[in-house]
């Protein structure tokens, strides 16, 4: 049995009705005197009935208090009630129903308990805590992350909690829309930053807003990807960064269940809400599919010197794994400061509430788990096969999850790299490729030992993904992500430039097999320019012919820079927006990535849900056939800088010729002979400035020139 003590210079309550007290201003109802109901422990969060709105929260507090706010931004509550344990306490659940009060209510939490750190006990009745089921969130324009790191009463600068009614919205006919993976196109997306710019011709009201990004439907549509990954755009701490900048990628969540209050145009607190169905709905009709980038691994109140926000003060050894030697610690497996205890049945049930949530009330069609590898440790953060992590097989086999995208980044940041765990040991789970972009950059930038690695990850990676029965399509490969270079400067930048976060070069990789083409950074160099071009389309061309599903970071089509910043978290500014006024200037890589995507779409090829067959005969199936400058005879050297390959379909009678160059001198290629009637037509050649795609050009050499750094693809 633990004694309450109380952390120095903390305020302790007085539990009296004493207005004076800076943790009970506000008049205190007492239950019995109002009339107030006992209320359930289920469902958690806020729920409205028809007898007023229910409240339940778990916490192992000792004493527990609801307030309730007159308005988002009122420093005080108006009321506060003092729930009784031995009438609104269900084991370790906290209910109370309150009569009266509608949609947009705003409340909040104080826990009152031990500050006892070396026994990972951190209650503090100082801090205003939101509800961790809240729908969504208000106060955002006062809240203080210092405040809620530092000893004394937040709740002025406190965020609050928001009681929601999801039923009262009109989704008319929308449906998932289950697009497949293997007519996949993904998009990777962040919501502020696509709209944000004064370049982006949204009125200023609605730049960098889910509004915004409804306006651009038209651009995504032509664009012709099949679905938008979104950034994290829950509730995230934006003041969870170096002095003078802000979290901008939005990877330090706060409210799982809350749309990011600033991603909205609207005033209202429940107007995020509406504006993210409205988005939702209308990306559904273009045809385009929505995957959150859900951040389960850890919360914005990181390690012991960070802000108690609403974990922390409910129950911080039940949401957080602790260090077994020092309770007053957290192991970092996220590199953020804690680690969400994904494992432990209270934090999994939030995380399967919180999918469900997402996807039978805000329509959403799947989600991208960051540093999956988290969730498969177990509660003492112990690393488990994946299959036999209990939150991980919870969301492979739940009902309402079903059918959804579930795509892992398989690694965390204390070295637990699991790629090929997720696809090969689970059912339903697909994987970020890391080795493609890894082993595609390599080949691209000329390296040794890279030839045979990047064949195979042009054949879906089956080295890694081993089950025979596996969908190659679950693999989800990128050449660049938001973590890392954009495709411009990884054909610009030999290292990283980083100096603007403030973190003196420290952070972001250092390795990212990138190549500046003879200058760093911007040059006036036509030379090095017109390279940089064709560089950008040998990219672009084998993350699109490749088997899988592949995954376009945000405005590689137009060469969007970070200026060599590999890690540009906390830059939100024009460095890291998409710059509208640019699409003429870059017209050239758009055309040539729009009929990139439109060509690969249009051919069944492109579509196997099956590992293309590597026998040479003709077996009636799609299969694959590599070469090298000679027909039939690859060349798997550690010295070999180039690859070719035929790619057959029978039953839809299509035939296709890849040469892929990375050699720094011209090559020429053997063709494979084709049947009297049928002919070879050049598709895309990058040493060229085409971009249409057609097959136009008749080729009838039994051999191609491909010039040096080139890529080649003709079609029967």
């Amino acid at each position: 049995m633990t004694s309450r003590r109380a952390r120095q210079n903390q305020p302790t309550c007085c539990h009296e009705e004493d207005s004076s007290c800076p943790i009970h201003r506000g008049s205190a109802w007492h239950p019995g005197q109002e009339n107030l109901g006992i209320g359930r422990a289920f469902p958690l969060g806020s729920s409205v009935t028809s007898g007023g709105v229910n409240f339940s929260v778990y916490s192992t507090c000792d004493d527990l208090e609801l307030l309730l706010f007159d308005a988002p931004e009122s420093p005080q509550p108006a009321k506060v009630i003092r729930l009784d344990s031995t009438r609104h306490k269900t084991f370790h659940y906290w209910h109370i129903l309150v009569p009266d009060l509608l949609p947009g209510q705003i409340y909040a939490y104080r826990a009152h308990g031990p500050y006892q750190p070396d026994q990972g006990l951190r209650f503090d009745a100082g801090k205003v805590l939101l509800d961790p089921y809240t729908r969504a969130v208000a106060n955002t324009k006062n809240y203080s992350r210092l405040a809620a790191s530092q000893p004394g009463d937040n709740c002025a600068t406190a965020l609050r909690s928001v009681v929601v009614d999801t039923s009262q919205y009109d989704w008319e006919d929308d449906t998932p829309l289950r697009t497949p993976y293997s007519r996949s196109v993904i998009y990777e997306l962040h919501v502020a930053g696509f709209t944000k710019s004064p370049t982006s011709g949204i009125p200023a009201d609605k730049r960098g807003t889910l509004a915004g990004l409804h306006a651009k439907i038209p651009y995504l549509k032509s664009l012709g990807i099949t679905a938008v990954e979104l950034l994290p755009i829950n509730q995230f701490d934006d003041q969870d960064a170096p002095p003078d900048r802000r979290n901008y990628w939005g990877y330090s969540p706060i409210a799982f269940f809350a749309p990011h209050v600033e991603y909205s145009s609207s005033k209202s607190p429940l107007g995020p809400l509406d504006e993210f169905r409205d988005m939702v709905k209308a990306l559904h009709r273009a045809g385009i599919e929505v995957i959150l980038d859900v951040v389960f691994n850890h919360t914005a109140e990181g390690d012991e010197h960070g802000p108690t926000l609403s974990f922390r003060g409910l129950d911080n050894a039940a949401y957080y794994l602790l260090d077994a030697d020092d309770l007053a610690h957290y192991p970092n497996f996220s590199g953020c400061g804690n680690t969400f205890r994904g494992s432990y049945s209270v934090p999994l049930r939030l995380i399967l509430d919180c999918l469900r949530y997402w996807v039978s009330e805000m329509h959403v069609d799947g989600f991208r788990f960051d540093l999956a590898s988290t969730l498969s440790r177990d509660i003492f953060g112990k690393p488990q096969p994946v299959q036999l992590s209990s939150i991980l097989s919870a969301i492979e086999s739940d009902p309402i999850l079903a059918g959804t995208k579930l795509i892992a980044e398989a690694w965390d940041a204390a070295g637990l790299y699991q790629i090929g765990s997720f696809v090969n040991k689970c059912d339903w789970f697909a994987e970020w490729n890391g080795p493609f972009r890894d082993d595609i950059r390599r080949f691209v930038k000329g390296e040794e030992f890279s030839a045979k690695r990047a064949a195979l990850r042009i054949a879906a990676s089956s080295d890694i993904y081993s089950r025979p029965e596996r969908e190659p399509n679950r693999s989800i490969h990128f050449v660049t992500c938001h973590d890392g270079f954009t495709l411009n400067d990884l054909v610009s930048y030999n290292t990283k430039h980083n100096e603007s976060n403030g973190e003196n070069g420290r952070d972001g990789a250092s390795c990212n097999h990138s190549w500046n083409c003879g200058s760093e950074g911007t040059t006036a160099d036509l030379a090095v320019q017109k390279l940089r071009t064709r560089q950008i389309k040998n990219f672009l061309t084998i993350l699109f012919i490749a088997q899988g599903t592949p995954m376009l970071l945000m405005g590689d089509e137009i060469r969007r820079t970070q200026h060599g910043n590999n890690n540009a978290y906390c830059q939100d500014n024009n460095s890291s927006w998409f710059d509208w006024g640019s699409i003429d200037e870059n017209k050239e890589i758009l055309d040539f990535t729009r009929n990139l995507i439109a060509f690969t779409q249009s051919l069944n090829i492109f579509q196997q849900d099956h590992l293309l067959c590597t026998m040479r005969r003709d077996c009636g199936c799609p299969r694959i056939v590599w070469h090298g400058v000679q027909l039939n005879c690859p060349d798997w050297s550690n010295t070999s800088h180039s690859l070719a390959f035929s790619l057959l379909n029978p039953s839809s009678d299509e035939r296709l010729h890849v040469i892929l160059n990375a050699f720094w001198k011209p090559l020429i290629f053997e063709l494979p002979p084709l049947p009297p009637e049928k002919h070879w037509h050049r598709i895309i050649d990058t040493a060229l400035k085409n971009t249409e795609l057609q097959a136009v050009t008749e080729h009838v050499l039994p051999n191609y020139q491909v010039l040096d750094r080139s890529c080649v693809v003709l079609i029967a």
